[in-house]
């Protein structure tokens, strides 16, 4: 299921914990991408269907520098094959000890027009990574590659990333926060949803700012509340 150019859009303005929100009501409560932080602040925000990658922990001989000889190398093909518009989400198994990826593979990404990268473990080389116009997202540096621990095994597959289930085409979403995952066949309607929660939210945040008391206000059990903020988005044009 092919993500709407109008969904990816909504899904830009909206802030994550919005969605967590819209995603819990409709009984998803394991969604977030467990301790994983963004490393370059000024890519912005990330939206795009899942393209995965599946790490398994290494075993010793089968795992030495020759195998990126290997055009078909797992991890290497991930990077030329993820499609533009998608993010790569990495299994790397919670585990940062040894880096999922580095600058160059991650440029690479960038140039192709992937639309961002996250991985549950490490990348290497981020003091390049924060400079880069693509969102990446990491639990921690890591310098070592990922040879010393992990074997890329499986591209394109059901994951589990920090936690969260990622199936392929899935939609990841990035901000500031972190990192959730929006079951593709709900995407157009958790944008939707998630757009009228934030008019509604920066309306209680201005009366808030202004004095108001939250009770009443939010969750709007007043129906004052609704008369103001239907009046708010008149004059907001929202």
């Amino acid at each position: 299921m092919a993500l709407k150019q109008e969904t990816r859009d909504k899904l830009k303005t909206v802030a994550t914990p919005t969605i967590m929100t819209a995603l819990f009501k409709r009984g998803l409560r394991n969604q977030w991408i467990q301790d994983v932080r963004r490393i370059n602040p000024a890519a912005g925000t990330m939206v795009g269907e899942a393209f995965t990658l599946r790490y398994m922990p290494a075993r010793e001989d089968l795992n030495d520098l020759s195998v990126f000889r290997d055009r078909a190398h797992p991890q290497r093909k991930a990077v030329e094959d993820c499609p533009p518009g998608c993010v790569l989400v990495m299994d790397s198994r919670k585990n940062p000890r040894a880096a999922s990826a580095g600058s160059i593979l991650i440029s690479r990404l960038m140039v192709r027009g992937v639309a961002g990268v996250v991985t549950d473990g490490g990348f290497r080389d981020t003091p390049e990574i924060e400079g880069l116009a693509i969102p990446a997202y990491h639990n921690r540096p890591s310098a070592p590659t990922n040879l010393t621990l992990h074997q890329a095994i499986d591209i394109n597959v059901p994951i589990g990333c920090g936690d969260a289930p990622v199936f392929p085409g899935d939609v990841m979403v990035g901000d500031a926060e972190g990192v959730l995952v929006i079951p593709a066949q709900i995407a157009d309607e958790i944008a939707d949803e998630a757009v009228e929660m934030t008019a509604y939210e920066d309306f209680v945040t201005e009366k808030v700012l202004e004095g108001s008391s939250i009770l009443g206000l939010y969750p709007a059990t007043d129906e004052q509340s609704l008369v103001d903020f239907k009046a708010w988005r008149q004059a907001k044009g929202r």
